[in-house]
């Protein structure tokens, strides 16, 4: 097996370090990763500028792009090779509810299913190297059932880690995207009157955290796994909108 494995808190992270050491025993791992943080950027592809690409040592690259770009450079004939798998993570910090739609590390798992590849999206919510460890050994797990149990085309999972011991998780629990509340204020860091500075607010927390969200999972203590896809269409309403749309 081969698996193409990136991230968005870049080629120095703990995280994906970890994660490729760990993968390194079951796969060959070709590490494609961003040369800086790249967190919050979404799918955003660098469409407008050359992208550079350093080989630091076999099967090890580093991008100065984004997620997306690290993925499609892999896919789109960069390599010499076809990969198996796309594996992007591990994140440092959570990927819940609408986080994904910010994402650079659901955005590399995205690219993987453009594609036509399956795709796995992991995230810690802690930072130490026993977690990191932790949430590598849970990635193995899934990548070893998924030897036998294929995805359908067209799905990532996305897997949330509890900042626990391995043998404290309380069993792997398929979930649906729940939201949050929304983010605190943003916060002005410069007074100066000519140009106004200012910082995002932080994520607000789970509303929709209810049993069979991923929210409500990490606060059970179980490893969040929500299988995505990309089709944004509001089914519920297609009807409907087509027939006030006709009327006159």
């Amino acid at each position: 097996m081969i698996i193409l494995l990136s991230n968005d808190d870049g080629y120095n992270a703990n995280g994906i370090n970890v994660l490729s050491k760990s993968l390194d025993q079951i796969a060959r791992v070709i590490f494609c990763a961003p040369m800086k943080n790249h967190s919050g950027s979404s799918s955003s592809l660098s469409l407008r500028k050359d992208i550079s690409v350093k080989q630091i040592e076999k099967d090890v690259f580093v991008v100065n792009g984004t997620p997306a770009d690290t993925v499609h450079l892999g896919l789109s004939g960069f390599l010499d090779v076809t990969p198996d798998l796309v594996v992007s993570g591990i994140n440092h910090g959570a990927n819940l509810g609408e986080d994904i739609l910010y994402s650079g590390t659901v955005a590399a798992a995205i690219e993987g299913r453009v594609l036509e590849m399956p795709s796995i999206a992991v995230s810690s919510l802690g930072d130490t190297e026993r977690d990191f460890k932790v949430a590598a050994r849970v990635t193995i797990e899934l990548i070893q059932r998924l030897k036998k149990y294929s995805l359908p085309k067209g799905t990532i999972l996305n897997v949330n880690v509890p900042a626990i011991n391995y043998d404290e998780i309380n069993g792997f629990c398929i979930t649906r995207l729940g939201n949050r509340h929304r983010s605190y204020p943003i916060k002005k860091v410069s007074k100066d009157k000519s140009e106004r500075v200012f910082q995002i607010g932080l994520p607000g927390k789970g509303r929709d955290a209810g049993p069979g969200t991923d929210f409500y999972a990490i606060q059970h203590n179980s490893v969040s796994i929500s299988p995505l896809h990309i089709d944004m269409t509001h089914h519920a309403i297609f009807n409907n909108t087509e027939r006030w749309l006709s009327r006159k």
